[in-house]
């Protein structure tokens, strides 16, 4: 549903993942209770490509300036999550609640030097980096799950290469950018992630438990990162309970 069509009721709003666009929230969408919109990041989908080196907050003002008047059910997947994230600091003003799905949080040295690893690996091979990518992000290989891998696959792969670069130099880094400052955010709050997800680790959900106050940490179990077309119906309930929990004490 279009966000524009209802400003009084809650509106959920979806940020999707590094490399994708908002087409990836297709299935959740359609199992929401609430109206909905997903917005393409910068630099994907419909949006320009990114041209330059772009900081977080960058981004989250692009994100911003597409919002809704109204405050607004924020959800981030995994770079999505860290431009939410940003959002809920810098404009608390305009959420209601937080969810981040399939999140990082505070990598330790050792998650930054990998993260660090694939980038360059992107750098030095961008269709081979997106082949291991995706054998990464989705469960066991059942007809369903290669079907849904191939659909990924082809909006990978239709990326503007230096433009995907750019932003996954984002994503990199910018949970560092972001710890010192979680604890300030004060909207309920839900981190969730699949038990499985190699990038995104349940253990990265709890930290953002850690920092962030009034935070409920959910684990799929089995999933792994394309939480959004692998495990619709559990995201979706837990979107829209976490809707309807924030809205009661808003």
């Amino acid at each position: 549903m279009n966000a524009a069509a209802s400003s009084a009721k809650p509106t959920i709003v979806l940020l999707h993942g590094v490399g994708l666009d908002k087409s990836v929230w297709k299935p959740v969408q359609e199992l929401l209770d609430f109206d909905s919109v997903a917005l393409d990041l910068p630099g994907h989908g419909q949006q320009p490509p990114l041209t330059s080196t772009a900081t977080l907050s960058e981004l989250g003002d692009d994100v911003v300036a597409r919002l809704p008047e109204s405050p607004v059910h924020l959800v981030g997947f995994s770079l999505g999550a860290l431009i939410a994230s940003n959002i809920a600091i810098r404009f608390p003003e305009k959420i209601t609640s937080l969810t981040c799905v399939n999140a990082v949080c505070d990598r330790t040295p050792e998650e930054s030097a990998q993260v660090a690893t694939r980038l360059q690996a992107a750098r030095d091979d961008f269709a081979n980096s997106m082949s291991i990518a995706l054998e990464r992000w989705f469960p066991e290989d059942t007809p369903q799950n290669r079907a849904l891998r191939e659909e990924t696959d082809k909006v990978l792969m239709s990326n503007d290469v230096s433009s995907y670069l750019y932003a996954y130099e984002v994503f990199a880094t910018g949970d560092r950018e972001l710890v010192a400052n979680l604890a300030t955010i004060t909207a309920p709050t839900l981190a969730i992630t699949g038990e499985n997800d190699p990038g995104s680790t349940p253990d990265m959900s709890y930290r953002i438990a850690k920092h962030i106050p009034n935070t409920q940490v959910e684990i799929v179990p089995e999933a792994r990162h394309m939480m959004p077309v692998t495990h619709p119906d559990v995201l979706a309930q837990q979107l829209n309970n976490h809707v309807q929990q924030a809205e009661r004490i808003a």
